[in-house]
């Protein structure tokens, strides 16, 4: 019996069979023996094969078990937050992702988005960028919005503005998301539940305060979850698209990147190094280093300059595999 992952919940997994059926299911104890370099072997969005007996045991609970999991063809993946040495697989097989940051309440730093950018990039997913809260800013503060998204526009990534409150811009975003499979990521805070739920008032996230203390969010999605779009699947159809609810991020390591390719993940910066005198240039030191005469010229920002630099600093942590 073949399926989709569409909860995990961190101990059992909500596979959506292709008959329609959705079961709670348990991995088998060796499949995590099987070179799967991750804290959690089986994401939401995975496509599993089950084995077991769906007719119910004594409880009325189907006793399956993922047995194998099939080819991914992309997946995000961060730091695991637990153990340093290992990542954390977000989700698989997405379309899209939606980054959601805001300016304020709170405010989402450059080398935040720059990573989770990076990172998409190495995994070929195409990201969009969200600016939640756009109700609540200032003149200063809606300029410095505007300057963002003129800087990640001029790189290559589309920006919406939106206000999960008021509307604005929600009808942009639900256009984007249909028919495809998307995941939802950002920092805790940042509206992504408020902005779930106005996309698809069925689902009821839970939502929380930002801290007056700290400026962050607390984390109200303690698990990742396939929510469709519609309500196909009470009628025993499958629906026009998906969402991946995933807990909010307060930070993002880079894992299963070879060091030697980063500038590639980098739009900007690996334009400009076509140009380096050195076909191995780190763009850190070295003479005639196009990107770093690029950034002196203004025509590389200095905030993604440093997030680059940032990214090429996890080698000590054994965040890269090996160059081959």
């Amino acid at each position: 019996m073949r399926g989709l992952v569409i909860k995990n919940t961190g101990f059992w997994y909500t596979v959506l069979t292709d008959d329609g059926a959705t079961y709670d299911c348990k991995v088998k104890g060796n499949f995590r023996l099987k070179g799967i370099r991750s804290t959690n072997p089986i994401a939401v969005g995975d496509r599993v094969t089950l084995s077991g007996d769906d007719t119910g045991n004594s409880d009325g609970k189907a006793n399956l078990w993922i047995t194998n999991i099939e080819d991914r063809r992309n997946y995000v993946i961060r730091k695991s937050i637990n153990l340093s040495k290992q990542s954390h697989i977000i989700a698989a097989n997405v379309d899209q992702a939606m980054l959601i940051v805001t300016v304020k309440n709170p405010e989402t730093n450059t080398t935040f988005i720059d990573r989770f950018l990076a990172s998409a990039e190495a995994y070929r997913i195409p990201v969009t960028l969200v600016f939640n809260k756009i109700d609540i800013l200032d003149a200063d503060e809606q300029h410095y919005l505007e300057m963002l998204r003129t800087l990640y526009d001029t790189v290559g990534y589309d920006s919406i503005a939106v206000s999960a409150l008021t509307g604005e811009g929600m009808d942009q975003l639900r256009k984007s998301v249909e028919g495809k499979i998307t995941l939802f990521s950002g920092n805790s805070g940042v509206g992504k539940s408020t902005i779930i739920n106005a996309l698809v008032p069925d689902a009821n996230l839970r939502t929380a305060d930002i801290s007056e203390a700290h400026g962050q969010g607390t984390h109200t999605t303690t698990f990742s979850e396939m929510i469709p779009l519609d309500d196909a699947l009470s009628r025993g159809d499958m629906p026009s698209g998906w969402i991946i609810d995933t807990p909010g991020i307060r930070g993002f390591g880079t894992f299963d990147i070879d060091r030697t390719e980063l500038t590639s993940y980098f739009k900007e910066i690996f334009h400009f190094s076509k140009g380096c005198r050195f076909s191995d240039c780190t763009h850190t030191h070295e003479p005639g280093c196009a990107v770093i005469k690029a950034v002196e010229e203004h025509y590389i920002s200095e905030s993604r300059y440093h997030s680059y630099l940032s990214m090429l600093e996890d080698k000590d942590d054994g965040k890269y595999r090996a160059a081959y």
